[in-house]
């Protein structure tokens, strides 16, 4: 029986629907009602929301607007009316769906306020759009400035807690560094899924047996560059051609990886590194594709 393959723009669409329906629970449910905040835009709308008791939905959607402009310049055009979408459609949710107020318990609060954010706004990324304009911003400022993304982003979030702090009490600002770290961490779980991507760089005097059991026992595809080894200090005249072989799998077969080459070459040099994203080649498919 064939696998069902919708087209990309129906599961874009879904992605971004249901994100927009957990973001609006998140909110509505938890955080809203309990005075806390998010990190990025959604923290500046909840503060404006709290400070100035203006409605939410409003708020979230005009505040987003600037940065939706420059997504249109940084991005692209289809990238900003997707954007601009679904944040409207985030607002009309905040306004025509009544969620009910899940719990007051401040740590519940924070921790499930954030999970339910980070899976809306990761399901929107994954939809190939954004629900917090805070990425496009980071994205626009590092071009100017000599600062990471990472860097700009922590700085902003930074002033919105300290000013959070200042205006509603250092309690209230740290529950709501819980909410974003749960959030954040969330998203990169929703975006990267559970077998998110590892490459492992092998250099081993063994090269041949490591290449032919990657591929035969592990069903791997391997990537090979000619190098040298040697070069130590005591012989740094003396080296030697080797194969350094490269892989990726999935963070839950590193261990047996490491563990079959470590059987072949005790001393072998293994290290890997993350792999935001990959496809082609020999890769087992995700299981949420």
């Amino acid at each position: 029986m064939k696998a069902l393959h919708l087209p990309h723009w129906l599961t874009d669409t879904i992605y971004v629907v249901v994100g927009i329906l957990f973001s609006g629970f998140a909110l509505k449910g938890f955080l809203v009602p309990n005075d806390f905040f998010d990190g990025g835009v959604t923290g500046i709308s909840l503060m404006i929301h709290e400070l100035y008791h203006l409605d939410i939905a409003y708020v979230i959607v005009i505040v987003n607007i600037p940065f939706i402009i420059m997504g249109a310049f940084q991005v692209d055009k289809a990238f900003a009316f997707k954007t601009l979408a679904a944040v409207v459609g985030l607002g009309l949710c905040l306004t025509f769906i009544p969620y009910p107020q899940i719990t007051s318990d401040k740590l519940l609060v924070s921790i499930f306020g954030g999970v339910f954010m980070g899976i809306g706004v990761g399901l929107a990324i994954r939809g190939g759009c954004a629900l917090d304009g805070i990425e496009v911003l980071a994205l626009y400022t590092g071009k100017r400035i000599s600062f990471t993304i990472s860097e700009i982003i922590l700085g902003i979030n930074i002033i919105i807690f300290l000013v959070a702090a200042v205006q509603l009490g250092l309690p209230t600002a740290l529950y709501s560094i819980l909410t974003y770290y749960t959030a954040s961490k969330t998203i990169s779980f929703v975006i990267e899924g559970l077998e998110e991507y590892t490459g492992v760089t092998i250099i081993s005097g063994e090269s041949e047996t490591v290449k032919q059991r990657l591929v035969m026992e592990l069903n791997r595809g391997i990537t090979v560059y000619k190098g040298e080894r040697g070069y130590l200090k005591d012989s740094f005249d003396i080296s030697q051609p080797v194969d350094i072989v490269f892989t990726v799998v999935t963070r839950l077969e590193v261990r047996r990886l490491r563990n079959l080459v470590h059987e072949i070459d005790p001393k072998a040099f293994v290290f890997t590194s993350t792999i935001k994203e990959a496809a082609g080649g020999v890769l087992k498919k995700r299981a949420r594709h």
